[in-house]
């Protein structure tokens, strides 16, 4: 029998889940003065560990607790792209652990403006962070979100993107490139190089110094902001001073060390991530691209510095060290950390997991660096 979204999830709970998103999205950011959202205040998980998962922390226990409830279980990749992109997030899910555990909303500090910019064959939505106490010209960065390139949109990481621009100062351009199977390879990566191009190209209408430009993505995007990388060396335009990598997808390829003992971690898995890449791409040669596979570019000799964070229970672990080592060896700068006890997913996370705080600083710190 064919199931339809709505049986799967009931629109009245997505309804209230997407309200609550929208009135808890400024809630993640961590508040340095502010003690009381503490991450570690009480979060306590109902089950015991996951077996794929045995050296979990608590309070990313307790988020992927109420993913399951809220996903009733149902795995993304038995659902088609069009019911996955209504399913439950982990964000939904780090947000319903917010609600239960009564932690409050820190004050914004930035001011947000939505728009759609020209890109080759249509227009792709973005969202602007802007600090509140901005000053004539900022630094810039340009965040790709994760998602597989399939599912997601600006709300999914907008804690991140936020974070990002209120712990480094900087105007932050949150891009939202087109989706597959809708839109196959490179439309992804070629809409991120755009977007870049478009951010400097218009740099002075953000309050954007054009000559302090990031990149910085999850996932999916942070495997974008690795490549508009090396698309801007290749198509002679000035490169990003800094490429901010969360658990980037950077090899085709679900035998590392990682995906062999993370196969079933949550929420992202081997089987999910094999539904991305049969989405994404046009075939599986495609996958040995370097933009895909970026541990296959033959050079990244002068490719910007680089922050690399991963996560330890992740199937993305092996390759996101991979390439920040193989960075490391072409002389590129990186600082690299994996945080233990943590999934994909944790970085937007910081007044519920408390390593999400510690990664987000550490992002910021080493943004801010490039960034002066």
């Amino acid at each position: 029998m064919k199931t339809s979204v709505s049986t799967l999830f009931p629109v009245p709970k997505r309804c209230f889940m997407h309200g609550l998103a929208l009135l808890l999205a400024l809630a993640f950011t961590a508040c340095d003065d502010d003690d009381s959202s503490s991450p570690s205040s009480g979060i306590r998980p109902k089950g015991p560990k996951p077996e794929w998962g045995p050296t979990i922390k608590p309070e990313m226990q307790t988020v992927i607790e109420a993913l399951d409830s809220l996903s009733k279980g149902v795995p993304l990749y038995t659902l088609t792209p069009q019911q996955a992109r209504m399913a439950p997030s982990a964000t939904d899910a780090a947000m319903a652990v917010m609600k239960n555990f009564r932690i409050p909303m820190p004050t914004p500090m930035v001011d947000t403006t939505g728009q759609r910019i020209p890109v080759t064959g249509g227009t792709i939505r973005i969202r602007i962070y802007t600090p509140k106490n901005a000053t004539a010209t900022m630094p810039g960065i340009v965040y790709y979100q994760g998602g597989g390139w399939v599912i997601a949109n600006l709300n999914t990481y907008d804690p991140s993107a936020r974070a990002l621009s209120e712990q480094t100062g900087a105007v932050v351009v949150s891009v939202q490139y087109r989706k597959a199977p809708e839109n196959k390879f490179p439309t992804a990566h070629n809409d991120a190089f755009a977007a870049y191009r478009w951010v400097r190209d218009n740099a002075s209408t953000l309050k954007i110094n054009a000559q302090r430009i990031a990149v910085a993505g999850e996932s999916a995007g942070g495997n974008l902001a690795a490549a508009v990388c090396m698309m801007a060396r290749t198509a002679n335009v000035p490169m990003p001073v800094h490429q901010l990598l969360v658990y980037p997808i950077a090899r085709y390829d679900m035998n590392t060390p990682s995906y062999m003992q993370y196969a079933n971690a949550k929420p992202l898995s081997k089987p999910l991530m094999q539904w991305f890449f049969d989405k994404y791409l046009n075939n599986a040669a495609e996958g040995q691209n370097p933009l895909i596979s970026l541990v296959n570019a033959t050079n990244l000799q002068g490719l910007p510095p680089a922050t690399v964070i991963n996560a330890e229970i992740d199937p993305l672990q092996s390759e996101g060290q991979e390439y920040a080592n193989k960075l490391k060896a072409a002389g590129v700068p990186v600082t690299a950390k994996v945080y233990e006890g943590v999934t994909h997913e944790f970085f937007g996370m910081a007044t519920v997991v408390p390593e999400a705080k510690d990664a987000q600083a550490l992002a910021a710190s080493e943004l801010k660096k490039s960034l002066q």
